[in-house]
């Protein structure tokens, strides 16, 4: 049950449309159903009045007509007054002909048969009037209704409601926009009771209000009609404008809105990419918005504060790694140092301890030669240990590039022959120097250039093949002298040769290794060369010839 009740997170672009609906659209729905039911009140009151307004008009139409045919009457019967007997019919003769509006004009004795002629004339489409004239006889007028009808509807010919006038017989008089259906349906409504001289609406359809005016004098009836064209130019056609304002704006706010929503959806998903890119370790994530009218300040912000940790972030992680990698170089570093140290200090220790031993013991007889020999040989360890040493302290200075030099000019031929002296009894390789006597002085450490040189006729001596010698060879040009030192070996390939500069890199890795060493020569033998001014390079070549490139500066005298 908690589950199916538990109420879902809804994203921001869900909650946007929930509060417009909730506090705009519904309320806008809402308004425009309530100002369309005012309006249609309104409209519908509006429409009362003016079938009203229609009936006394067309009431006031008919008593002016009545009260200006009167009148012509009046004046006819105060001519007939001056003209003799016998001409008075003569008189009304020419007058009928000379006014159009006349269907007849005479005089009677009596009105015995008035009512039976107005209805006669009334089924004719004409309407009968009387008078009584000055001599006690009656001046009847028949007259068109065509003319009635001008004179009644000459104010409402562009009114498109339908308008009948009807006799006490039920017979239309006249009538405007006339449908036989319309009027048959419309008198079938007249109420059983009925007010005189007074417009009263009535009707099923409040939207098409109906007005009869009951006149007594004369005896008529006027119903005005609202039609439907009528209800639908003015009720129906303001409920559709209305509806239409109402859909128009609804439909403008949720475009607007859905603008807004689709571009800061846009970019605060950017925002949650970001946050999922940091926390899955991505620190180079930046995030980049679709900036324009609808993107709020504070998520501009937002994204730049968020781009500017992120680039503190990773600024710090590459920190870090460096740090890492140093630290992790280190311990490299501290491992191998150990582990070659004791091993490497270990051998000549042993050799120094084992022959001290043997000539301190005084149990056996030790003739001059065995004396001598352990002697040179407790030297050489010696001599090896303190290169060792010397090696191990010189790193921390090559590292820091603060290694202290002599430089002065320096002749080599000697350094190198010094060298050869120092390798010559422990490796029993031949040194084998072109370099002529002439060969000019370089500017160097000499001390430090022999510990260079006896690094690398070492090296070549232990990694050259068997009964195979080392060959010196030198150059020079205007600024620099290049000593070339090759020995037969195997090849080796230009991604490790380039990688023998680094500390404890050997050829021959520890599982395949015949040679001593701390793999610390060639690394401190680019230091000491570097810190002279010098260049060293290494090359292989497939024929099997490895060749270490010294170049010095010369020595110029001003």
């Amino acid at each position: 049950m908690n589950k199916i009740f538990k109420m879902k997170r809804l994203k921001i672009a869900e909650q946007i449309l929930i509060v417009l609906f909730c506090a705009v659209v519904a309320p806008m729905i809402i308004s425009g159903i309530i100002i369309n039911n005012i309006n249609q009140h309104a409209i519908r009151a509006q429409l009362r009045n003016s079938a009203m307004l229609v009936a006394n008009m067309v009431s006031e139409e008919v008593d002016v007509f009545i009260s200006t045919a009167y009148n012509e009457l009046q004046q006819v019967d105060a001519i007939l007054k001056t003209i003799p007997p016998e001409n008075r019919n003569n008189y009304l003769s020419d007058l009928r002909g000379k006014f159009t509006q006349y269907e007849d004009l005479k005089l009677e004795d009596n009105l015995n048969n008035f009512d039976t002629l107005y209805k006669e004339n009334l089924k004719k489409d004409m309407i009968t009037l009387s008078i009584k004239t000055f001599d006690e006889k009656y001046l009847i007028a028949v007259y068109k209704l065509d003319e009635f009808k001008k004179f009644l509807f000459r104010s409402l010919k562009d009114d498109v409601r339908q308008i009948y006038i009807i006799s006490p017989e039920n017979e239309v008089v006249a009538a405007h926009n006339f449908t036989s259906e319309l009027f048959i349906e419309s008198k079938n409504l007249l109420p059983k009771k009925l007010y005189d001289n007074k417009a009263v609406i009535f009707g099923k359809d409040k939207n098409q209000p109906i007005c009869y005016y009951k006149k007594t004098n004369p005896n008529l009836m006027i119903i005005v009609n609202t039609t439907q064209k009528v209800t639908n130019d003015t009720i129906n056609s303001n409920r559709s404008q209305l509806l239409l304002a109402v859909f128009a704006a609804s439909l403008s706010v949720f475009i607007l809105v859905a603008l807004y929503i689709y571009y800061m959806y846009i970019n605060i998903r950017q925002l949650f990419k970001g946050i999922i890119a940091i926390s899955q370790g991505n620190y180079q994530r930046q995030i980049r918005l679709l900036t324009n009218v609808f993107t709020p300040y504070e998520i501009v912000f937002l994204a730049f504060e968020f781009n500017k940790m992120v680039s503190q972030i990773h600024k710090s992680y590459k920190e870090l790694e460096e740090k890492n990698i140093e630290l992790a170089q280190l311990n490299e570093f501290r491992s191998n140092l150990i582990d070659t140290v004791s091993h490497e200090l270990r051998t000549p220790l042993t050799s120094i301890q084992g022959y001290t031993s043997r000539l301190l013991r005084q149990d056996i007889q030790i003739d001059e030669e065995t004396k001598q020999k352990s002697l040179k040989i407790i030297k050489r360890q010696s001599e090896r240990l303190k290169r060792m040493i010397e090696d191990l302290l010189v790193i921390p200075d090559i590292e820091r590039s603060r290694i202290k030099m002599n430089i002065e000019p320096v002749w080599i031929i000697e350094t190198i022959e010094n060298s050869k002296v120092l390798i010559k009894d422990k490796n029993q390789k031949e040194v084998i120097s072109t370099i002529n006597e002439d060969f000019p002085l370089v500017l160097a450490d000499k001390d430090r250039l022999e510990q260079v040189l006896l690094n690398l006729l070492d090296n070549a001596a232990k990694y050259a093949y068997d009964d195979t010698s080392i060959k010196i060879d030198g150059n020079f040009d205007d600024n620099f002298a290049t000593i070339k030192i090759s020995n037969d070996s195997d090849y080796i390939p230009p991604e490790k040769l380039n990688k023998l500069f680094e500390k404890f890199i050997r050829m021959d890795d520890s599982t395949t290794r015949t040679s001593r060493g701390t793999g610390l020569g060639l690394f401190i033998v680019k230091g000491l060369v570097e810190a002279m001014n010098g260049q060293i390079s290494l090359f292989s070549t497939e024929d099997n010839v490895f060749t270490v490139e010294l170049k010095l500066p010369l020595f110029k005298e001003i």
